[in-house]
């Protein structure tokens, strides 16, 4: 088991987001998330889901240099939509 509020490995990644695979799908996981923010409990628990049980508080990717930094997993899951790379994990 991963510790809680680690990112999914490769194929847990693949797992997750196999029902989000098509254009439309995506687009409406990405369509809520718009529509009820961070504090809807369906947006919270694909969060929760993707990071072993439980959101990371944030920041994301500060550690990397050439990275956008997010001040919480919300924000980063928003710039996944945006930028539609719903598989970015880093």
């Amino acid at each position: 088991a991963q510790e809680p509020g680690t990112p999914l490995s490769d194929q847990e990644y693949h797992q997750f987001f196999q029902f989000l695979r098509t254009t439309i799908q995506a687009r409406t996981a990405c369509e809520l998330r718009e529509l009820y923010g961070c504090t809807n409990s369906l947006v919270q628990s694909l969060d929760e889901y993707e990071n072993h049980g439980a959101i990371p508080p944030g920041p994301i990717c500060s550690e990397q240099p050439d990275n956008p930094f997010f001040r919480n997993f919300c924000t980063f899951s928003l710039y996944r939509c945006i930028m539609k790379q719903y598989f970015l994990k880093v």
